[in-house]
This record gives structure tokens, C-alpha cells and sequence, in this order.
């Protein structure tokens, strides 16, 4: 099969830059006019989006659909998985939950979802004139190929050709390339058009020479040298970014714990990137240090997170931070945390059963079936009630099988647009809490927040303008660094030259 219009990037690794390139590939075509769509066929990952139309999809392939000007959409991401443990997870198709699988039964079901997958890739084929699609993790993981829908599998199926990319920050480039390419089948390797090498840094005329080498043992051209771009951000698909920030002795101090099961962590970016706030996430066994904010985040299995940090002794760290006067807010399952009681009777998330919270706020939460997914907008207010005037707008997306009760949620801590309160605002005002996230991308927000976390001086940010900037930014150097000729020969079913 010859497909035209699908274009693949793989990666030798996990985190080689394929969301990346695929991002960059788009806003590059989007700004050249031309009509086109992400795709990820299978994406595992604890970082996600909720459609229009309250689908789930990865996180990765909205941030993808924003750099084409698009909505996300389901088709975009087809099947989605989400690990609950480690070797179970939650299966996601066309955007709905479907089951929770132990690795082997799913691996036993991909040939089903390898109809949703060229059913949504079909109907982008309608829709768009171009399709830039990731893989996921590494062709050469010969243990998974066997009914493989989320790299060489797909591209065998549908005829697109591939390129591979390569991180040269690690190291070991050379042998990342030629190896996933011996382990690639005769058809497979045919099928790969090129390399891209991502992260390189220093003198270009030092690699030289192992370009040449590189395009003669393997017969495949190198289609880009991709600089390593400092300061440059882009939405995670999953990893979590754990480098400390520079100190700053005016900033506020915010503290996240990095759970075993952390979900939607890119919650956070907007906060990382501000210039008013040190954000530090705090990873298993490292100190837990003096904070004026504790942001507890989402959870894929919030008893078992729970039970992780009462362990890790946050439990303890955040009693002493209230006393102090420092504030808490809680994001989702973060936010089911701070009541007294969390009870999965059905096994939604793990075993069947119930577990203590930290009980700072009177309610409890039950786990059900039925995921809520969806998108809203409404007014937030932190600092006063809400029909003060000091409200501002908010918007986000809702994720989450709980559903909460108790008199806490009496004193919300926002409502949205159709009058419904959300949240919930403690008595003396330390404490807060929403099923909502996405609603640090707001600037007004995050200002109301840091005036209630105890910060008078405010930098202006704008994370919106921040995320096109760095979009464009990785558009320019992808047309200075990459051959694009050769990308839309590829997209035309061209041979490169």
C-alpha cells in the first residue's frame, strides 16, 4: 500500500521529540495554509483532554490540534490508555472509557482496536488534506509487535512512509538510529524516509562526519539537525518536569508532590512558567520543604496516591503548613484528598474499598462507573463570595469518576456558567478545592490565587501568549533546520531526493 497526505514520525525512544515535531510539523503547514490534522493512533499516558463533544483524548494530540488551529477532537487520538497500576490500566475508545485491562488481555484486544483506529484515521483522511501522525515509545520493541496499531503496525497497514527522530542529548544517537533499524523487518525498513536528530547542541561541522557515515551504512538520508531550543515549552505528554526553578527570593514558593499515579500534571505549566512563582515538585523520599502554597494534584488512583504520601509523610507536612499559615488547594483528586472519606466500592480505580482522607474538609467521595467529562467556563472566586464583583472568568475541563458530598461544598469555591457551585472553600479560608482543571491557563486566575496565597506583587504573564510564542518558535526552526521539501514530498507521496 502507497498512502498520500499521512506523514509518521517514530522515535527511537520515549521522549526522543516525537510530540514535539509533530506539533512543530503542523503550525509549520497550518502557516503555510495547508488543511491539516495530528493523529496518534494509541497514546498511553496519565496526561489528558476532553473534547467538544466530551471525549478524552491525549493531552499531547490537543496541544498538536492547537498549533493546526483546530479543536481536539476524538479521531484525533482514537484509543487512549490510561495505567492504573503497573500492569493495569484504563482503556479508552473514540474518547469513552471502555474497561479496565491487565496488560495481556489488552494485548489480546488490539486487533479489535485496530478498528477504531482506521476508522478515525479514515475519516481524517476526509476532513484534512494532510495528516501528521506520532507513534508511541519505539518501533524496536519487538516484544509488542504482534498486532501492533501504534507504530510500524499502522504504517504497514494504511502505506505511510515514516521518518525516525533521535534525541543526541542523551547520547548514543548513532546506535539509537542503526539499531531500530535492524530491528525493523525488510518492509518496515524500506518504509522509513529519513532521520531527524533533536537536541543538538554545539558546533554542526563536529557531527559532520557521522551524518556522512550514518547516511551510507544505513541508505537513508538525514532530513534535519533540530537545535536544542533553551527556554523553549511545550505541553508533556506524560513526564513529569522535575528541574528545580532558579531561586527567586520575591516569588512565591509552591510545592506539588510528584504521585506515583500523578494525572494532568500540565495543570502546572502555566504556574512553572510564571515569573512570580518558584513551583518544585517533590518527588518520592526528598524533603518536603516550608511552602506558601500546596497544590495536591490529579490522581489515576487517588487511594493508592493517598496511601503513598501519608507514607512519604505529607500527611504530617501539611498539618504543620496550616498551622503556619500556609495555604492548600486541591485539583480533582487532589481535591477528593482533602475530605474525610474516599469509598470505591466497584473498583474503579484499584481494589474494591474505602480509605481515609486527610478530613481538612467535611465531605466524602464515591467512585462511579460513568467518567464525567466535560468542558466549562463559569466565574472563580477565591477572596470573596461569590457574587462579589472581584469574580473573574474562568475556564477548564472536568475528569474524574468521583462524586462528592457534604456541607463543605456549601461554601464553593466557583460556579459555572450554568449557575452550578463547584469547588468548596474551607471556613477560615486556607483550604480550597475543584474538580476542575486547566484553570491556571487563565491569568486573571492565577492572580487571585497568589493574592490569596499571601503575594502582593504580581509579574504580568500570559501563559496563552506564551504557548503560541514557543509554537511559532519551533515553527521557524523546524523551516530553517529541517528539509521541508523533502516533508512535503513525503505528504505528496513523493520520493525524497
Amino acid at each position: 500500500m502507497k498512502s498520500t497526505g499521512t506523514l509518521m514520525v517514530q522515535g527511537t525512544t520515549s521522549d526522543a521529540g516525537k510530540s514535539t515535531l509533530v506539533a512543530g510539523l503542523c503550525r509549520v503547514l497550518w502557516r503555510q495554509g495547508l488543511s491539516v490534522a495530528p493523529f496518534k493512533p494509541q497514546n498511553m499516558a496519565l496526561n489528558s483532554a476532553v473534547t467538544a463533544g466530551g471525549g478524552e483524548i491525549g493531552r499531547a494530540q490537543a496541544v498538536q490540534a492547537y498549533a493546526c488551529g483546530l479543536a481536539p477532537h476524538i479521531d484525533m487520538n482514537p484509543v487512549l490508555i490510561k495505567p492504573n497500576s503497573d500492569t493495569g490500566a484504563q482503556i479508552i475508545i473514540h474518547g469513552k472509557p471502555l474497561a479496565n485491562m491487565e496488560a495481556t488481555a489488552y494485548h489480546d484486544y488490539k486487533q479489535v482496536a485496530w478498528n477504531a483506529v482506521e476508522s478515525s484515521h479514515d475519516r481524517l483522511r476526509n476532513l484534512y488534506r494532510y495528516i501528521i501522525v506520532e507513534g508511541a515509545g519505539s518501533p524496536a520493541e519487538i516484544n509488542l509487535r504482534e498486532n501492533d496499531i501504534a507504530n510500524m503496525g499502522f504504517a504497514e497497514r494504511v502505506g505511510c512512509p515514516v521518518i525516525i527522530i533521535a534525541d543526541i542529548d542523551k547520547g548514543g544517537v548513532f546506535a539509537h538510529l542503526v539499531g531500530t533499524l535492524a530491528l525493523l523487518s525488510e518492509s518496515e525498513q524500506a518504509r522509513i524516509k529519513g532521520f531527524v536528530i533533536n537536541r543538538f547542541r554545539g558546533d554542526i561541522s563536529l557531527l559532520q562526519s557521522g551524518l556522512n557515515w550514518l547516511e551510507e551504512y544505513t541508505g537513508k538520508p538525514v532530513l534535519g539537525v533540530l537545535p536544542y531550543l533553551h527556554g523553549f515549552h511545550l505541553e508533556a505528554e506524560d513526564a513529569v518536569a522535575i528541574e528545580q526553578p532558579e531561586y527567586c527570593a520575591n516569588a512565591l514558593r509552591v510545592i506539588v508532590p510528584v504521585l506515583p499515579h500523578i494525572s494532568n500534571h500540565t495543570d502546572f505549566d502555566p504556574l512553572r512558567l510564571h515569573p512570580s512563582i518558584e513551583l518544585i515538585y517533590i518527588g518520592p523520599d526528598q524533603p518536603i520543604p516550608p511552602a506558601d502554597l500546596i497544590i495536591l494534584p490529579g490522581s489515576k488512583s487517588v487511594r493508592s496516591d493517598l496511601a503513598w504520601m501519608r507514607h512519604q509523610g505529607w500527611d504530617a507536612a501539611i498539618n504543620k503548613h496550616l498551622r503556619y499559615g500556609g495555604k492548600l488547594l486541591g485539583i480533582c483528586g487532589g481535591f477528593q484528598m482533602l475530605g474525610g472519606m474516599i469509598d470505591d466500592p466497584d473498583a474503579i480505580e484499584g481494589e474494591a474499598g474505602s480509605s481515609a482522607g486527610l478530613a481538612l474538609l467535611t465531605m466524602e467521595t464515591r467512585l462511579y462507573q460513568e467518567k464525567r467529562l466535560t468542558n466549562q467556563t463559569g466565574l472563580f472566586c477565591i477572596n470573596s463570595g461569590i457574587n462579589s464583583k472581584a469574580c473573574v472568568s474562568v475556564s477548564g475541563y472536568e475528569i474524574h469518576c468521583g462524586v462528592s458530598s457534604g456541607a463543605a461544598l456549601s461554601a464553593p469555591l466557583l460556579h459555572f456558567s450554568d449557575g452550578t457551585p463547584e469547588g468548596a472553600v474551607s471556613p477560615d479560608g486556607q483550604i480550597a478545592g475543584t474538580y476542575l482543571h486547566g484553570l491556571f491557563e487563565s491569568t486573571d486566575v492565577v492572580e487571585q490565587i497568589l493574592q490569596w496565597a499571601g503575594l502582593t506583587s504580581i509579574a504580568s504573564f500570559d501563559y496563552q501568549q506564551r504557548k503560541d510564542q514557543d509554537l511559532d518558535r519551533l515553527a521557524d526552526m523546524l523551516q530553517q533546520h529541517l528539509n521541508m521539501a523533502a516533508i512535503h514530498a513525503l505528504l505528496n507521496g513523493e520520493e525524497v531526493a
